[in-house]
């Protein structure tokens, strides 16, 4: 999947939620308006996507209050010492998880400011199976 379908795919699901991209585009950005296309290429070529992901009025559209969110977690795989000493490996199964907060939208965008790529944890609300493809 490339950043532009993934982007695609972010704000489609935010404007279902109440989310006016048009208008936050011509606000936020300053950048005149064209079409959607446009803008979406705008926010991927030039990594304007942080103030789309970033955005309180995007993330409280994506992650609407108190509505259920479900997500993939990935299978884990990690080290633990054991009672006697021995290091021992863990793997943890993949597995599908819900939650339903009032202030989602807040705690989402503090995991999104300590992930190490936004997009890859945006993309684990859009239960996407395919892998997103680096494109720059």
């Amino acid at each position: 999947m490339t950043r532009y379908e993934l982007l695609q795919l972010l704000i489609g699901q935010a404007k279902t939620n109440g989310f006016e991209f048009r208008r936050w585009f011509t606000k936020r950005l300053g950048v005149p308006w064209t079409d959607t296309r446009e803008a979406i290429e705008t926010l991927a070529a030039e990594r304007r996507y942080y103030a789309l992901l970033f955005s309180h009025e995007f993330a409280q559209s994506f992650w609407k209050a108190g509505e259920k969110m479900t997500f993939l977690v990935p299978t884990q795989t990690f080290q633990r010492t054991r009672p006697d000493g021995s290091i021992g490996i863990v793997t943890r199964k993949g597995y599908t998880r819900r939650s339903g907060r009032e202030d989602a939208w807040k705690y989402h965008l503090r995991e999104l400011a300590i992930a190490e790529e936004p997009l890859r944890y945006m993309r684990k609300y859009l239960r996407v199976e395919d892998e997103m493809e680096e494109d720059g």
